[in-house]
Protein backbone atom coordinates (compact mmCIF):
# COMPACT_ATOMS: atom_id res chain seq x y z
CA UNK A 1 0.00 0.00 0.00
CA UNK A 2 1.39 3.39 -1.03
CA UNK A 3 1.28 6.14 1.59
CA UNK A 4 0.87 9.79 0.63
CA UNK A 5 3.48 12.04 2.29
CA UNK A 6 0.97 14.92 2.60
CA UNK A 7 -0.30 14.05 6.08
CA UNK A 8 3.20 13.60 7.47
CA UNK A 9 4.27 16.89 5.86
CA UNK A 10 1.32 18.65 7.53
CA UNK A 11 2.21 17.16 10.92
CA UNK A 12 5.82 18.31 10.62
CA UNK A 13 4.96 21.80 9.29
CA UNK A 14 2.13 22.60 11.69
CA UNK A 15 3.90 21.06 14.68
CA UNK A 16 7.06 23.09 14.04
CA UNK A 17 5.08 26.29 13.47
CA UNK A 18 3.08 25.88 16.68
CA UNK A 19 6.17 25.04 18.73
CA UNK A 20 8.16 28.03 17.49
CA UNK A 21 5.11 30.24 17.88
CA UNK A 22 4.89 29.27 21.56
CA UNK A 23 8.62 29.82 22.08
CA UNK A 24 8.62 33.26 20.46
CA UNK A 25 5.51 34.30 22.40
CA UNK A 26 7.76 34.54 25.47
CA UNK A 27 9.72 37.23 23.59
CA UNK A 28 6.58 39.24 22.86
CA UNK A 29 6.32 38.15 19.22
CA UNK A 30 3.14 37.46 17.25
CA UNK A 31 2.52 33.80 16.29
CA UNK A 32 3.15 34.61 12.62
CA UNK A 33 6.84 35.21 13.41
CA UNK A 34 7.07 31.63 14.64
CA UNK A 35 5.42 30.40 11.44
CA UNK A 36 7.86 32.34 9.26
CA UNK A 37 10.82 31.10 11.29
CA UNK A 38 9.50 27.55 11.01
CA UNK A 39 9.72 27.86 7.23
CA UNK A 40 13.41 28.73 7.47
CA UNK A 41 14.03 25.95 10.03
CA UNK A 42 12.34 23.31 7.85
CA UNK A 43 14.48 24.22 4.82
CA UNK A 44 18.00 23.05 3.97
CA UNK A 45 19.65 25.57 6.31
CA UNK A 46 18.58 23.83 9.54
CA UNK A 47 16.56 20.62 9.04
CA UNK A 48 18.32 19.80 5.78
CA UNK A 49 21.74 20.21 7.43
CA UNK A 50 20.95 18.30 10.61
CA UNK A 51 19.10 15.37 8.99
CA UNK A 52 19.57 15.49 5.21
CA UNK A 53 18.22 11.99 4.51
CA UNK A 54 15.08 12.49 6.59
CA UNK A 55 14.54 15.95 5.11
CA UNK A 56 14.80 14.57 1.57
CA UNK A 57 12.38 11.76 2.43
CA UNK A 58 9.69 14.01 3.90
CA UNK A 59 9.93 16.85 1.39
CA UNK A 60 10.46 15.01 -1.89
CA UNK A 61 10.15 17.54 -4.75
CA UNK A 62 7.57 15.41 -6.54
CA UNK A 63 5.32 15.33 -3.47
CA UNK A 64 4.91 19.09 -2.96
CA UNK A 65 2.06 19.75 -5.40
CA UNK A 66 -0.70 19.33 -2.81
CA UNK A 67 1.14 21.60 -0.37
CA UNK A 68 1.40 24.33 -3.01
CA UNK A 69 -2.35 24.20 -3.60
CA UNK A 70 -3.13 24.42 0.13
CA UNK A 71 -0.64 27.26 0.48
CA UNK A 72 -2.31 29.39 -2.21
CA UNK A 73 -5.76 28.66 -0.77
CA UNK A 74 -4.64 29.90 2.64
CA UNK A 75 -3.24 33.15 1.25
CA UNK A 76 -6.40 33.86 -0.74
CA UNK A 77 -8.76 33.19 2.16
CA UNK A 78 -6.74 35.26 4.61
CA UNK A 79 -6.52 38.24 2.28
CA UNK A 80 -10.28 38.02 1.71
CA UNK A 81 -10.78 38.44 5.47
CA UNK A 82 -8.26 41.30 5.61
CA UNK A 83 -10.25 43.10 2.91
CA UNK A 84 -13.50 42.49 4.79
CA UNK A 85 -11.93 43.93 7.96
CA UNK A 86 -10.91 47.22 6.35
CA UNK A 87 -12.86 50.11 7.91
CA UNK A 88 -12.96 53.83 7.23
CA UNK A 89 -12.92 56.08 10.32
CA UNK A 90 -16.27 57.14 11.76
CA UNK A 91 -15.61 60.86 11.88
CA UNK A 92 -16.16 64.07 9.91
CA UNK A 93 -15.48 64.28 6.19
CA UNK A 94 -12.60 66.71 6.77
CA UNK A 95 -10.94 64.33 9.22
CA UNK A 96 -11.36 61.44 6.79
CA UNK A 97 -9.61 63.42 4.05
CA UNK A 98 -6.82 64.38 6.44
CA UNK A 99 -6.20 60.76 7.50
CA UNK A 100 -6.32 59.50 3.90
CA UNK A 101 -3.85 62.20 2.88
CA UNK A 102 -1.53 61.21 5.74
CA UNK A 103 -1.77 57.53 4.79
CA UNK A 104 -0.94 58.41 1.18
CA UNK A 105 2.20 60.28 2.24
CA UNK A 106 3.24 57.32 4.38
CA UNK A 107 2.61 54.82 1.60
CA UNK A 108 4.46 56.86 -1.02
CA UNK A 109 7.57 57.58 1.06
CA UNK A 110 7.64 54.06 2.54
CA UNK A 111 7.92 52.80 -1.03
CA UNK A 112 10.13 55.33 -2.78
CA UNK A 113 12.77 55.81 -0.05
CA UNK A 114 13.67 52.09 0.29
CA UNK A 115 13.24 51.68 -3.47
CA UNK A 116 15.83 54.40 -4.13
CA UNK A 117 18.21 52.79 -1.64
CA UNK A 118 17.58 49.40 -3.24
CA UNK A 119 18.53 50.78 -6.65
CA UNK A 120 21.66 52.20 -5.03
CA UNK A 121 22.89 48.81 -3.79
CA UNK A 122 21.80 46.84 -6.87
CA UNK A 123 25.02 47.73 -8.65
CA UNK A 124 27.00 46.13 -5.80
CA UNK A 125 24.85 42.98 -5.71
CA UNK A 126 24.50 42.40 -9.45
CA UNK A 127 27.95 40.91 -10.28
CA UNK A 128 27.77 38.10 -7.71
CA UNK A 129 24.05 37.51 -7.13
CA UNK A 130 22.33 37.97 -10.50
CA UNK A 131 21.68 34.67 -12.33
CA UNK A 132 23.57 34.20 -15.63
CA UNK A 133 21.92 36.01 -18.54
CA UNK A 134 19.81 38.38 -16.42
CA UNK A 135 20.25 42.02 -17.45
CA UNK A 136 20.96 44.74 -14.91
CA UNK A 137 17.71 46.71 -14.95
CA UNK A 138 15.31 43.81 -14.35
CA UNK A 139 17.57 42.72 -11.48
CA UNK A 140 17.91 46.25 -10.07
CA UNK A 141 14.20 47.00 -10.24
CA UNK A 142 13.43 43.70 -8.56
CA UNK A 143 15.82 44.48 -5.69
CA UNK A 144 14.17 47.92 -5.40
CA UNK A 145 10.67 46.42 -5.28
CA UNK A 146 11.76 43.82 -2.71
CA UNK A 147 13.05 46.62 -0.46
CA UNK A 148 9.74 48.49 -0.71
CA UNK A 149 7.28 45.73 0.27
CA UNK A 150 5.19 45.97 3.45
CA UNK A 151 3.39 42.90 4.76
CA UNK A 152 -0.26 43.90 4.80
CA UNK A 153 -1.53 40.57 6.26
CA UNK A 154 1.25 40.31 8.85
CA UNK A 155 0.74 43.93 9.90
CA UNK A 156 -2.98 43.22 10.25
CA UNK A 157 -2.26 40.26 12.53
CA UNK A 158 0.20 42.21 14.68
CA UNK A 159 -2.29 45.06 15.10
CA UNK A 160 -5.09 42.62 15.83
CA UNK A 161 -3.05 40.74 18.47
CA UNK A 162 -2.34 44.07 20.22
CA UNK A 163 -5.92 45.34 19.83
CA UNK A 164 -4.71 48.30 17.76
CA UNK A 165 -6.69 47.64 14.58
CA UNK A 166 -9.32 50.33 15.29
CA UNK A 167 -6.86 53.01 16.43
CA UNK A 168 -5.43 55.91 14.45
CA UNK A 169 -2.10 54.09 14.35
CA UNK A 170 -3.76 50.96 13.01
CA UNK A 171 -5.89 52.75 10.41
CA UNK A 172 -3.03 54.89 9.13
CA UNK A 173 -0.67 51.91 8.91
CA UNK A 174 -3.12 49.55 7.18
CA UNK A 175 -4.23 52.15 4.65
CA UNK A 176 -0.63 53.19 3.98
CA UNK A 177 0.40 49.54 3.59
CA UNK A 178 -2.33 49.05 0.98
CA UNK A 179 -1.03 52.08 -0.96
CA UNK A 180 2.56 50.89 -0.61
CA UNK A 181 1.85 47.36 -1.78
CA UNK A 182 -0.12 48.50 -4.83
CA UNK A 183 2.81 50.70 -5.88
CA UNK A 184 5.34 47.95 -5.18
CA UNK A 185 3.33 45.40 -7.16
CA UNK A 186 3.13 47.79 -10.11
CA UNK A 187 6.93 47.91 -10.07
CA UNK A 188 7.00 44.11 -9.80
CA UNK A 189 4.74 43.88 -12.85
CA UNK A 190 7.26 46.09 -14.67
CA UNK A 191 10.04 43.71 -13.63
CA UNK A 192 8.09 40.76 -15.04
CA UNK A 193 7.77 42.61 -18.36
CA UNK A 194 11.46 43.55 -18.46
CA UNK A 195 12.46 39.98 -17.66
CA UNK A 196 10.47 38.70 -20.64
CA UNK A 197 12.42 37.98 -23.78
CA UNK A 198 10.29 40.27 -25.95
CA UNK A 199 10.08 43.28 -23.62
CA UNK A 200 6.29 43.27 -24.10
CA UNK A 201 5.15 46.74 -23.01
CA UNK A 202 1.69 46.11 -24.36
CA UNK A 203 1.36 43.36 -21.77
CA UNK A 204 2.23 45.84 -19.00
CA UNK A 205 -0.38 48.34 -20.25
CA UNK A 206 -3.01 45.61 -20.50
CA UNK A 207 -2.23 44.49 -16.95
CA UNK A 208 -2.67 47.98 -15.52
CA UNK A 209 -5.83 48.60 -17.53
CA UNK A 210 -7.18 45.21 -16.53
CA UNK A 211 -6.67 45.89 -12.84
CA UNK A 212 -8.48 49.23 -13.14
CA UNK A 213 -11.37 47.57 -14.99
CA UNK A 214 -11.58 44.74 -12.45
CA UNK A 215 -11.65 47.18 -9.53
CA UNK A 216 -14.41 49.18 -11.23
CA UNK A 217 -16.43 46.00 -11.85
CA UNK A 218 -16.04 44.84 -8.25
CA UNK A 219 -16.99 48.12 -6.59
CA UNK A 220 -19.59 49.42 -9.07
CA UNK A 221 -21.38 46.20 -10.00
CA UNK A 222 -20.50 43.35 -7.63
CA UNK A 223 -20.60 45.39 -4.41
CA UNK A 224 -24.26 46.52 -4.68
CA UNK A 225 -25.30 43.03 -5.84
CA UNK A 226 -23.64 41.41 -2.79
CA UNK A 227 -25.22 44.01 -0.50
CA UNK A 228 -28.68 43.14 -1.85
CA UNK A 229 -28.09 39.41 -1.42
CA UNK A 230 -26.89 39.86 2.17
CA UNK A 231 -29.82 42.14 3.03
CA UNK A 232 -32.31 39.58 1.69
CA UNK A 233 -30.82 36.26 2.76
CA UNK A 234 -28.59 37.17 5.74
CA UNK A 235 -30.31 40.04 7.54
CA UNK A 236 -28.66 38.93 10.78
CA UNK A 237 -25.21 39.24 9.18
CA UNK A 238 -24.56 35.48 9.23
CA UNK A 239 -24.46 34.00 5.72
CA UNK A 240 -25.22 30.29 5.58
CA UNK A 241 -24.95 27.56 2.96
CA UNK A 242 -25.44 28.83 -0.56
CA UNK A 243 -24.73 32.46 0.29
CA UNK A 244 -21.43 31.66 2.01
CA UNK A 245 -20.51 29.54 -1.00
CA UNK A 246 -21.36 32.50 -3.27
CA UNK A 247 -18.96 34.73 -1.32
CA UNK A 248 -16.20 32.13 -1.60
CA UNK A 249 -16.83 31.68 -5.33
CA UNK A 250 -16.57 35.45 -5.76
CA UNK A 251 -13.32 35.47 -3.80
CA UNK A 252 -11.76 32.74 -5.91
CA UNK A 253 -13.01 34.29 -9.16
CA UNK A 254 -11.44 37.67 -8.34
CA UNK A 255 -8.23 35.97 -7.23
CA UNK A 256 -8.11 34.07 -10.52
CA UNK A 257 -8.79 37.27 -12.47
CA UNK A 258 -5.79 39.02 -10.93
CA UNK A 259 -3.64 35.98 -11.66
CA UNK A 260 -4.65 36.19 -15.32
CA UNK A 261 -3.56 39.85 -15.21
CA UNK A 262 -0.11 38.83 -13.90
CA UNK A 263 -0.79 40.22 -10.41
CA UNK A 264 -0.83 37.78 -7.51
CA UNK A 265 -4.13 36.17 -6.52
CA UNK A 266 -4.09 37.74 -3.05
CA UNK A 267 -4.94 41.16 -4.47
CA UNK A 268 -8.09 39.91 -6.16
CA UNK A 269 -9.16 38.26 -2.90
CA UNK A 270 -8.47 41.47 -0.99
CA UNK A 271 -10.49 43.57 -3.46
CA UNK A 272 -13.48 41.23 -3.16
CA UNK A 273 -13.30 41.29 0.65
CA UNK A 274 -13.08 45.09 0.61
CA UNK A 275 -16.28 45.34 -1.45
CA UNK A 276 -18.41 43.61 1.20
CA UNK A 277 -20.69 45.74 3.42
CA UNK A 278 -18.99 47.10 6.55
CA UNK A 279 -21.09 44.94 8.90
CA UNK A 280 -19.37 43.79 12.10
CA UNK A 281 -21.76 40.84 12.39
CA UNK A 282 -20.79 39.67 8.91
CA UNK A 283 -17.12 40.09 9.73
CA UNK A 284 -17.46 38.04 12.93
CA UNK A 285 -19.20 35.25 11.01
CA UNK A 286 -16.51 35.18 8.32
CA UNK A 287 -13.73 35.11 10.91
CA UNK A 288 -15.40 32.24 12.75
CA UNK A 289 -15.96 30.17 9.59
CA UNK A 290 -12.91 30.98 7.47
CA UNK A 291 -10.07 32.87 9.13
CA UNK A 292 -9.13 30.39 11.84
CA UNK A 293 -8.54 27.57 9.34
CA UNK A 294 -6.54 29.88 7.06
CA UNK A 295 -4.31 31.12 9.90
CA UNK A 296 -3.80 27.92 11.86
CA UNK A 297 -3.60 25.34 9.07
CA UNK A 298 -2.91 26.89 5.68
CA UNK A 299 -0.60 29.88 6.10
CA UNK A 300 2.23 27.91 7.80
CA UNK A 301 2.38 25.73 4.68
CA UNK A 302 3.31 28.73 2.54
CA UNK A 303 6.17 29.64 4.89
CA UNK A 304 7.46 26.06 4.83
CA UNK A 305 7.46 25.94 1.03
CA UNK A 306 9.37 29.23 0.90
CA UNK A 307 11.95 27.80 3.29
CA UNK A 308 12.62 24.85 0.98
CA UNK A 309 14.09 27.28 -1.61
CA UNK A 310 16.76 28.65 0.74
CA UNK A 311 20.49 27.85 0.75
CA UNK A 312 23.05 27.94 3.62
CA UNK A 313 25.76 29.48 1.41
CA UNK A 314 24.72 33.06 2.25
CA UNK A 315 26.08 32.85 5.79
CA UNK A 316 29.67 32.58 4.62
CA UNK A 317 32.24 35.13 3.39
CA UNK A 318 30.96 37.68 0.89
CA UNK A 319 27.41 36.38 1.26
CA UNK A 320 27.32 37.52 4.87
CA UNK A 321 28.45 41.02 3.85
CA UNK A 322 25.72 41.24 1.18
CA UNK A 323 23.13 40.07 3.71
CA UNK A 324 24.22 42.78 6.16
CA UNK A 325 23.98 45.44 3.44
CA UNK A 326 20.48 44.29 2.45
CA UNK A 327 19.31 44.33 6.07
CA UNK A 328 20.65 47.83 6.69
CA UNK A 329 19.09 49.31 3.56
CA UNK A 330 15.75 47.57 4.15
CA UNK A 331 15.43 48.71 7.77
CA UNK A 332 16.60 52.30 7.34
CA UNK A 333 14.60 52.87 4.16
CA UNK A 334 11.28 51.63 5.51
CA UNK A 335 11.40 53.17 8.99
CA UNK A 336 12.70 56.53 7.76
CA UNK A 337 10.29 56.69 4.83
CA UNK A 338 7.24 55.69 6.88
CA UNK A 339 8.09 58.04 9.75
CA UNK A 340 8.70 60.95 7.38
CA UNK A 341 5.35 60.37 5.71
CA UNK A 342 3.54 60.28 9.06
CA UNK A 343 5.22 63.51 10.17
CA UNK A 344 4.19 65.25 6.95
CA UNK A 345 0.69 63.96 7.66
CA UNK A 346 0.63 65.72 11.03
CA UNK A 347 1.43 62.87 13.45
CA UNK A 348 3.70 63.15 16.49
CA UNK A 349 7.26 61.86 16.29
CA UNK A 350 6.34 58.94 18.56
CA UNK A 351 3.40 57.88 16.42
CA UNK A 352 5.42 58.52 13.25
CA UNK A 353 8.15 56.10 14.30
CA UNK A 354 5.51 53.57 15.38
CA UNK A 355 4.04 53.79 11.87
CA UNK A 356 7.52 53.47 10.34
CA UNK A 357 8.15 50.39 12.48
CA UNK A 358 4.94 48.79 11.23
CA UNK A 359 5.81 49.60 7.61
CA UNK A 360 9.13 47.79 8.18
CA UNK A 361 7.30 44.47 8.66
CA UNK A 362 7.57 42.57 5.38
CA UNK A 363 6.59 39.03 6.26
CA UNK A 364 4.27 37.18 3.96
CA UNK A 365 4.07 39.72 1.15
CA UNK A 366 7.86 39.82 0.88
CA UNK A 367 7.93 36.04 0.57
CA UNK A 368 5.34 36.21 -2.20
CA UNK A 369 7.38 38.82 -4.08
CA UNK A 370 10.71 37.02 -3.80
CA UNK A 371 9.07 33.75 -4.84
CA UNK A 372 7.85 35.52 -7.99
CA UNK A 373 11.40 36.76 -8.59
CA UNK A 374 12.75 33.24 -8.16
CA UNK A 375 10.10 31.76 -10.47
CA UNK A 376 10.80 34.21 -13.33
CA UNK A 377 14.56 33.77 -12.92
CA UNK A 378 15.47 37.35 -11.93
CA UNK A 379 17.10 36.14 -8.71
CA UNK A 380 18.72 32.90 -7.63
CA UNK A 381 18.53 30.88 -4.43
CA UNK A 382 21.28 32.87 -2.69
CA UNK A 383 19.55 36.25 -3.00
CA UNK A 384 16.20 34.57 -2.30
CA UNK A 385 17.63 33.31 1.00
CA UNK A 386 19.01 36.75 1.92
CA UNK A 387 15.68 38.41 1.23
CA UNK A 388 13.81 35.76 3.22
CA UNK A 389 16.12 36.34 6.19
CA UNK A 390 15.55 40.07 5.77
CA UNK A 391 11.78 39.50 5.80
CA UNK A 392 11.97 37.54 9.05
CA UNK A 393 14.35 39.97 10.78
CA UNK A 394 12.37 43.09 9.85
CA UNK A 395 9.09 41.47 10.90
CA UNK A 396 10.69 40.25 14.16
CA UNK A 397 11.73 43.85 14.91
CA UNK A 398 8.21 45.19 14.56
CA UNK A 399 6.86 44.08 17.94
CA UNK A 400 9.70 45.47 20.09
CA UNK A 401 9.81 48.74 18.13
CA UNK A 402 6.03 49.09 18.36
CA UNK A 403 6.24 48.63 22.14
CA UNK A 404 9.07 51.18 22.33
CA UNK A 405 7.02 53.81 20.51
CA UNK A 406 3.85 53.32 22.52
CA UNK A 407 1.88 50.68 20.64
CA UNK A 408 2.46 47.64 22.81
CA UNK A 409 -0.45 47.74 25.24
CA UNK A 410 -3.40 48.26 22.99
CA UNK A 411 -3.80 51.79 24.32
CA UNK A 412 -3.94 54.65 21.87
CA UNK A 413 -0.86 56.91 21.91
CA UNK A 414 -1.67 60.10 23.73
CA UNK A 415 -3.05 62.90 21.54
CA UNK A 416 -4.48 60.68 18.77
CA UNK A 417 -8.19 60.21 18.14
CA UNK A 418 -9.57 56.70 18.25
CA UNK A 419 -11.51 55.26 15.35
CA UNK A 420 -14.61 53.17 15.96
CA UNK A 421 -16.09 50.71 13.46
CA UNK A 422 -19.35 51.88 11.92
CA UNK A 423 -22.56 50.57 13.46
Amino acid sequence: MTHSPLLLQLVVILGTARLLGLVLRFFGQAPVIGEMTAGLVLGPIVFGSLAPDLHAQIFQPGSLGALRGLSELGLVLFMFIVGAELRLPQTTAGDVRKQLAAASWIGLLAVFVPMALGLGIADLLYPSLAPPGVKFWPFALFVASAMSITAFPVMARILKDRQLTQTTLGRLSLTAAAVADVLAWIVLALVVVLAGSNQNWQRFALTMGGIAALAALIFLVVRPAIARLLARFAADGKPEGALLATLLIGTFACAYATEILDIHAVFGAFLFGACLPRDDRLLAALIERIEHVAIIVLMPIFFALAGLNTTPDVFEGAGLGALTLILGVAIVGKIAGGAAGARIGGQSWRTSFAVGSLMNARGMMELIVIKVGLDIGVIGNSLFTMLMVMAIVTTFMTGPLLTLFGGGTGAEPQGDARYLPPR
